[in-house]
This record gives C-alpha cells, sequence and structure tokens, in this order.
C-alpha cells in the first residue's frame, strides 16, 4: 500500500508574488535536511510547445534547479491560457480534473511533496483546482506569499485565512522595502500571530532578485540590439532616464548600480557619459542613427545598445511592469534566493505544523 505523504501547496494572494521564488529556497532547505522531495505545478501557467507536449517554463526550470529526477515530478493536469478556459466556459470541456489530480495520491512520491499552486485564491476555480480545492483533494496544508506592502498585506491575509481556514499553514512576506522592515517584523509579525497565523519568514527586497536580463527587455520592448547582442545576459537592476545635462546625469547616473538608461538616440554625449557609470545596457528612443563615437564606446565597454521605436514614457512604463513581473530564470537569483531563504525563513517550524506527530521521519531540529 503507499504510504500517506504529507502535500504542502505553495500559493499566493496576487501574481508575480515569489512561489517558484520560494519553492526554490524551500525544497533546497529541505534536500539539505536528507528529505526526498517532490515538486509538482498542476496549472501550467507559462507555457512552452516542445517536440514531447507543453510544458510549464517555470515548472521546468524549478525541477532542473533543484536536480529533481522524473519520479520527483508530478505531472502537470492542465496548461491554463485563452483556450482552455474558453473550452471550459462553453461546455466542451467537461474533465473532472480532481479525478486526475487525486492520482497523485496513488504515487509514492518520497517523504514530501511540495505542490505550487495558482497566482491567486480564484484561478483554477473552474477546473476544481483552485488553491483551497487542491489542498482539500491532497489533505494538504498551504503556506501563501505575500509581497504587498507588509502593513497591507495583513488584511489579504486574514482574508485568506477566513477562506482557507485550517488548511493554511502560515505565511510568507516577500520583498518587504529595507524601510518597511522595521514594520513588518515589530508591528506586522505579532499581530498575525495573535491572529493564528503562523509568520515562516519575512524576506527584504533584493535588487539581484528583482533585477531583469537585457534579453528580457529586448523582448518586451521588441527593441532592435545594434551591438554587443552576446552580452544580453547582464542583469539590469534599476532604470534611469537621461534628459539633463551631461554633468547633471553624470551625478545621477552614479547613484545607481547596473541600470539601463533610457535617453534620445540624438544625445550623444548623455550615451558616452552612461557608459562611464555601471550602465548594462543603453535604449534609444526616436531610431535614429548611431553615433560611431558612441559605437566604438559600447564595443569597448561590452554595453549593449537597444532602439525602441516607442516614446520614453511608453518605454519606461514597459520597463517598470517588467521589474514588476521578474520571474526567475538564472542561476544566480537561484544561489541569492537559497541563500536568504536559509538565513531568514523558519523551515523546522514549517515541518513541525506541517507533521506534528512527525510522521515525515526525521528530527525537528536536523
Amino acid at each position: 500500500m503507499t504510504k500517506t505523504v504529507p502535500y504542502l501547496l505553495v500559493g499566493s494572494v496576487e501574481s508575480y508574488s515569489g512561489k517558484s521564488t520560494t519553492i526554490l529556497g524551500l525544497i533546497h532547505q529541505l534536500q539539505q535536511k536528507g528529505l526526498n522531495v517532490a515538486y509538482g505545478k498542476p496549472l501550467g501557467t507559462f507555457l512552452r510547445e516542445t517536440e514531447s507536449g507543453i510544458l510549464d517554463e517555470d515548472g521546468e526550470f524549478v525541477a532542473q534547479m533543484l536536480r529533481l529526477s522524473p519520479p520527483q515530478i508530478c505531472p502537470m493536469i492542465l496548461p491554463l491560457d485563452p483556450f482552455t478556459i474558453q473550452k471550459r466556459l462553453s461546455g466542451v470541456d467537461q474533465t473532472d480534473y480532481t479525478q486526475q489530480l487525486s492520482r497523485y495520491l496513488l504515487q509514492d512520491w518520497g517523504d514530501l511533496v511540495v505542490i505550487e499552486g495558482a497566482s491567486n485564491l480564484a484561478e483554477g476555480v473552474l477546473f476544481d483546482l483552485s488553491l483551497l480545492q487542491m489542498a482539500n483533494q491532497l489533505d494538504g496544508r498551504i503556506l501563501l506569499v505575500c509581497r504587498l506592502p507588509p502593513t497591507l498585506s495583513v488584511a489579504w491575509l486574514v482574508m485568506a485565512q477566513h477562506h482557507l481556514g485550517d488548511r493554511l499553514l502560515g505565511v510568507l512576506i516577500n520583498d518587504v522595502p529595507q524601510e518597511q522592515l522595521s514594520d513588518a517584523e515589530q508591528i506586522v509579525r505579532p499581530y498575525l500571530e495573535q491572529t493564528g497565523i503562523p509568520v515562516l519568514g519575512i524576506l527584504p527586497r533584493n535588487n539581484l532578485l528583482r533585477s531583469v536580463s537585457v534579453a528580457e527587455l529586448v523582448e518586451q520592448l521588441h527593441a532592435q540590439v545594434l551591438c554587443c547582442s552576446e552580452r544580453l545576459d547582464l542583469m539590469v537592476e534599476s532604470l534611469k532616464i537621461g534628459a539633463m545635462n551631461v554633468n547633471a546625469a553624470l551625478k545621477y547616473f552614479r547613484q545607481a548600480q547596473n541600470m539601463a538608461v533610457v535617453t534620445g538616440g540624438d544625445r550623444a554625449d548623455i550615451q558616452l557619459a552612461a557608459m562611464e557609470t555601471s550602465t548594462q545596457c543603453l535604449i534609444l528612443t526616436g531610431q535614429l542613427p548611431l553615433d560611431p563615437q558612441v559605437l566604438s564606446r559600447a564595443q569597448e565597454l561590452e554595453v549593449p545598445i537597444l532602439s525602441v521605436d516607442l516614446d520614453t514614457l511608453t518605454t519606461v512604463e514597459i520597463i517598470d511592469r517588467t521589474f514588476g513581473q521578474v520571474r526567475l530564470h538564472e542561476p544566480v537569483k537561484v544561489e541569492c534566493i537559497q541563500a536568504m531563504m536559509h538565513q531568514r525563513f523558519d523551515c523546522d517550524r514549517l515541518l513541525s505544523l506541517l507533521s506534528p506527530s512527525n510522521a515525515i521521519g526525521i528530527s525537528p531540529i536536523n
């Protein structure tokens, strides 16, 4: 008979809260404690077609980074996209997805199964695969990841507690700005604990984790790469706009690290000044010919230059939105989150809450 394995579902109250990031850090900690952990993402949301079928890119990346073998990977049940939603709404798709999910229970996954849930509490409900519905089907507990400002997150988490009930195991508050860390620790954490919501970790904002690659900016902006296409793996942590005189620009640029600079294609002076500071790429508006001196200096310093057919305001809006929707697809970020989770996430308390009788089979303190 297949042994009963605890299921931990990691969910969030809003998109891009850091579920995959959390899972990469959490499973790494559990592996270090000697646990055989399986992972699955039943709802595929970042889809890619391959010869073998449709894959979820985030799920595939998590499995690769954690070196999970095929027996440790739960299969995706449903690729969630507009087409599948339309089929469900029109009555074409009447599949019982809870039956497919219940097949997880027939497998011996090891010591613990970590399931990545939907982007919010409602997503997947049309298919009976919302966070709560999956937790009920798998008899699992839920870890919620929240990246709202700490004081604002309180109301959302209390509301989630009313919705999830005893299924809610605890919360992780993610991406807290440095100036709000004190309030998060001294005000928000005690309040949530008194309300019956265990706070298993509070992670400060980290510029590296919020960074995006130049390649991602190229994709989002539909930009033309004018030089240094081999350096699109550079990571951008901040954005600056070059629209002032050179002296003011230099002072302005020196305040930031690993930045992208948006400026007009006719501002060779700003472009040259930016490359003397911590600039990862130049983004030029106006689609004007590139100054040969700028091109030569960029090639010498290996600074990619992008050209966009957009005005400055639209360009900045797209980049800001990209920063707000960062996905974790770089190994350097994985190392960073694993170190942060080790320092700031209470894995032993999670195991104790998940299996009070120690059914997982290890000492709570390793």
